[in-house]
């Protein structure tokens, strides 16, 4: 009978119940599930040790000492956020519109590529540190000089990504176009700026994390000279005053902020490519 009840269920119920699959078997909630767990068995490993080999504080505190620290020095710490991340949001702003703009005249011109690209590489090989206090003195404007250390960093992979991504055209397509006596401007808009969108995505990805970098690594150098209201400041006040604690949270806020940079720039990926591109289908 019970046989009987499975043949004469509809064929579209059939089908549901027999692709129906356990919830850690559906990729979209395993993929979101498995870093929860993992960063959570983490930080259950690292507080037992702290616990279990009595490390004192000022060496390696336990999670719960970092984040009673939070709350104690919220308003600084926060305060401190809020100046980084102006920088970075800047710097991140600044790289883009110059990157897309030098990729756009790379792609236009053969001859600009080869004449300006090998200097790209060159700022991108330079290490930030060692210019970052050139510049600090020579703009005398503090924000201003961390905003350009910054978007020197994230400036490259922008350029690098936006530009391959303009030339990564079919060619086909491009014969097609030049049959049909499409302009420059009608090629570039129609064809391969939509061919260069997920490179151009690819490199904001990478470009907003170096933002971030390059506005903790210039202010660890204006911090030297004077200038706290960032969370690199405070990273190195609370090391030469030995609260572990408080360094530990403001590293803590740093890497979330990146992780944060990072899923709006995937967001805004996803917005923009889905229902078209491959890459997002």
């Amino acid at each position: 009978m019970m046989g009987e009840t499975v043949v004469n269920q509809p064929a579209a119920e059939r089908r549901f119940v027999k692709g129906r699959k356990p919830l850690l078997q559906r990729p979209g909630a395993l993929k979101a599930f498995a870093p929860w767990f993992v960063g959570v068995l983490m930080l259950l490993i690292w507080e037992a040790a702290c616990a279990m080999f009595e490390v004192p504080v000022y060496l390696v505190p336990a999670p719960h000492d970092i984040v009673r620290q939070l709350v104690v020095d919220a308003p600084l710490l926060f305060a401190a956020l809020f100046a980084t991340l102006k920088i970075t949001l800047l710097a991140f702003a600044l790289a883009t519109v110059l990157g897309v703009a030098v990729a756009l005249a790379f792609a236009q011109s053969p001859l600009i590529e080869a004449c300006f690209f090998p200097y790209a590489i060159l700022l991108q090989v330079t290490p930030i540190v060692a210019i970052a206090p050139l510049i600090i003195i020579w703009v005398k404007d503090t924000t201003f000089a961390l905003v350009i250390c910054a978007t020197l960093v994230a400036l490259f992979p922008i350029i690098s990504n936006t530009a391959l991504g303009l030339r990564s055209v079919n060619p086909g397509l491009v014969n097609l176009f030049r049959i049909n006596r499409a302009t420059r401007w009608q090629t570039l808009v129609r064809l391969r700026v939509p061919s260069a969108l997920p490179y151009f995505f690819g490199g904001l990805r990478i470009s907003s994390g170096l933002s971030l970098i390059g506005a903790v690594v210039a202010e660890f150098v204006a911090g030297t000279g004077g200038t706290g209201s960032g969370l690199a400041y405070q990273i190195l006040q609370a090391g030469f005053q030995l609260n572990i604690p408080r360094l530990f949270a403001a590293l803590m806020l740093i890497t979330v902020t990146g992780v944060v940079l990072f899923g709006m720039t995937v967001g805004v990926s996803r917005l923009c490519l889905r229902g078209w591109h491959e890459s997002e289908l």
